[in-house]
């Protein structure tokens, strides 16, 4: 068995931690320090993780192929999106008060571009990496050997056991916002059930980014056009 010099937590917690904190901390921080929060929110992460790929501390991102079965990974990324709109489009009542993601505040009107620019960069590919390597990689393999003390990288990936994948709904879920935990229960119990068949992370990276970008683009081209049941315009940026 390869030995390992180090606990290999690292390269999963230091780009999720940095993303928590820089989020609480933004919404701490004056106004006026709302673009740059935005930009940090993207880039620190984001060059974490790379930082890290390119010294090769994330080896089961090797050898994904984008054959055939991408494209059920992107089925399933849409289908996620499916479930987490459909909800709020169908049941007003499901929807929170507050009214999301502002693309005119971090810069102003003028900046409403790179606002939804950094916005979709950050929801579509940074979150996706950072979330699934920390939870389904990280998370996922340490619930099943916290006992024993034994290193989380000696679990092969996707393996299921009853209590990590309890821990693991269980974060998805309470992580998110309470208006959003039975929408966010749905998707992880698809993606779950979709990690043990494909059993490799890049999969599930996909599909997060899927379900992401498909939200994110719904909300972008559709805000003053999508309406529900009843006839009446849905706003839709409290999904960002």
């Amino acid at each position: 068995m390869a030995t390992h010099k180090d606990s290999g937590w690292a390269p999963y917690w230091l780009p999720m931690l940095a993303f928590l904190l820089l989020i609480e901390v933004g919404r701490r921080a004056p106004d006026s320090a709302a673009g740059l929060f935005l930009v940090l929110r993207v880039v620190v992460p984001g060059a974490l993780v790379a930082w890290y790929g390119a010294r090769g501390r994330y080896p089961e991102l090797r050898g994904f192929r984008p054959d055939a079965r991408a494209a059920l990974d992107v089925a399933v990324g849409l289908l996620g999106a499916a479930l987490w709109i459909a909800p709020f489009l169908y049941f007003p009542e499901l929807r929170p008060q507050s009214p999301g993601f502002d693309p005119a505040h971090p810069f102003g009107p003028d900046g409403r571009a790179l606002a939804l620019a950094l916005r979709g960069v950050g929801y579509t590919a940074v979150t996706p990496f950072v979330e699934e390597l920390f939870v389904r990689s990280w998370l996922l393999r340490y619930a099943q050997v916290w006992r024993s003390q034994r290193d989380f990288r000696s679990v092969p990936m996707a393996h299921f056991t009853g209590p990590s994948f309890a821990v693991t709904t269980a974060y998805f879920v309470f992580t998110h916002q309470p208006w959003e935990w039975g929408v966010m229960l749905a998707w992880t119990l698809l993606t779950m059930a979709w990690f043990y068949h494909r059993r490799h992370i890049v999969s599930l990276i996909l599909v997060h980014a899927v379900t992401n970008g498909a939200i994110f683009a719904l909300v972008w081209l559709g805000d003053g056009r999508v309406h529900d049941a009843t006839g009446a315009v849905v706003p839709l940026w409290f999904l960002l």
